[in-house]
């Protein structure tokens, strides 16, 4: 019996951390750089600790809702709407809490899929180009010059076929021997970036303490997405054979989590300096090992694809395939799926700067499931139960710091990309008469 709890925990304690470990890790080091050396990792901390007490709100009122109402699980759509029915001028629109919920988790898990695609085609692109220079020396980074290949969103029309290929595939069980093995790449490409971030550390540092005002939201909208794992909260605790152990593996979890995120993103930001890149892969040296590197952290992502994608899929296609008969349910789901991705794809190639990508998508959607949900679905939960005036205070002003980060971050995020997208169909000009003019 022992031993099954134990398994049971450990297996919880993985699954948590994979939920929380991804993309979002290896844009830290930037995030660190926008919010400065001191106040950043500071931030990093704060935020872990709201986040960690975000995801025992969910759970404490998913427990507390479950029980009242004799039913054996919740999920966060069902906890909000059964919420709502708590408070009476609530009642009549309780059904809009899930619907909520459930766009908001649609955009999360698309806007997850969507980074992806950046993600892939910047570090598959730079391995390319570098592929001529590249050395066996890690200390220095001896590639002379980079052979120009094709632009990035063409890499992600390649990456297209393969990955609507995998999310074809009808249950997830049959990727558990991919999962692992992507588990373990990743695994080994983060030691390996810890290890050369640890041995690069220059002797002298002089980056700025704290960042500029207007580059903070855009530390906020990156750090959040990191935080984001508070979809996998519930469907993990209900999977336990002791759910009452869930609290220990949260905090511990989180914990390991959290540290991983203020190391990382410190260590990075040290080594790389205002350098830093989307992701502290692109900044890697161009010798073989941390090639390999790269394309370990690529495979891990394309396989985690498909598990993002799981969740707006078991939203969106089930209800669609209700209206047709049983000879074109098959049909129909693989060209929803198709469809899914495809759009997707087209978003990423709309917006292909990885770091403004991470950031809109933590401030527009993983602010609202992170901060601002779990906070004020306490207080429609006991909304009769008297709560205390403490408690009514500290998670208003948790949902309204969310709320603000949402706005900022969303705001900041888009005029970046404008801006960028100005600079860059510039520069397509100028390419183009300068070619015109010598030829």
């Amino acid at each position: 019996m022992f031993y099954l709890l134990w398994c049971s925990f450990l297996q919880t304690l993985i699954h948590l951390l994979k939920g929380n470990i991804g993309t979002g890790l290896l844009g830290l080091p930037l995030a660190v750089r926008n919010a400065g050396l001191v106040l950043g990792p500071l931030s990093l901390f704060a935020m872990g600790i709201i986040a960690v007490h975000c995801m025992n709100l969910l759970a404490k009122c998913s427990h507390h809702l479950s029980a009242k109402l004799n039913k054996p699980f919740l999920d966060y759509g069902d906890a909000v709407q059964y919420g709502m029915e708590n408070v009476p001028w609530l009642r009549r629109h309780s059904i809009w809490g899930r619907q909520i919920v459930n766009v908001f988790l649609i955009i999360t898990q698309l806007g997850f899929c969507c980074v992806y695609f950046v993600f892939l085609s910047d570090n598959v692109k730079q391995v390319v180009e570098a592929s001529n220079g590249t050395t066996m020396n890690c200390h220095r980074n001896q590639t002379a010059v980079t052979v120009p290949s094709f632009d990035s969103r063409l890499y992600m029309l390649c990456f297209l076929p393969a990955i609507i290929l995998l999310v074809f595939t009808p249950n997830l069980k049959y990727l558990a021997p991919l999962s692992l093995a992507a588990n373990l790449a990743m695994c080994t490409s983060l030691v390996l970036i810890y290890f050369f971030c640890f041995t690069n550390i220059p002797n002298h540092i002089n980056l700025p303490k704290v960042g500029h005002a207007k580059d903070y939201p855009l530390f906020f909208g990156t750090a959040i997405f990191a935080f984001e794992g508070i979809g996998v909260v519930l469907p993990l605790e209900n999977k336990m054979q002791k759910p009452q152990s869930f609290n220990m593996v949260l905090c511990l979890g989180m914990g390991i989590i959290t540290f991983l995120y203020i190391s990382l993103g410190t260590i990075g930001y040290i080594t790389f300096g205002e350098a830093i890149g989307g992701s502290i892969t692109l900044n890697l040296p161009n010798c073989w090992m941390y090639q390999i590197v790269k394309l370990l952290y690529c495979f891990g992502i394309y396989i985690t694809f498909a598990l993002q994608f799981y969740v707006p899929a078991a939203i969106l296609i089930p209800p669609v395939l209700s209206r047709f008969s049983e000879r074109w349910e098959l049909t129909v789901d693989l060209l929803i799926r198709t469809a899914l991705v495809v759009f997707t794809c087209v978003l990423a190639i709309l917006i292909p700067q990885l770091d403004l990508v991470i950031s809109l998508v933590g401030s527009v959607s993983s602010s609202f499931l992170a901060l601002i949900f779990p906070p004020l679905l306490q207080i429609l939960t006991y909304h009769n139960e008297g709560l205390s005036p403490w408690v009514i205070v500290k998670n208003t002003l948790i949902s309204v710091i969310g709320f603000l980060g949402f706005i900022t971050g969303t705001y900041i995020s888009i005029t970046e990309i404008i801006k960028r997208n100005g600079r860059h169909d510039n520069l397509d000009t100028c390419v183009f008469l300068t070619c015109s003019i010598v030829h």
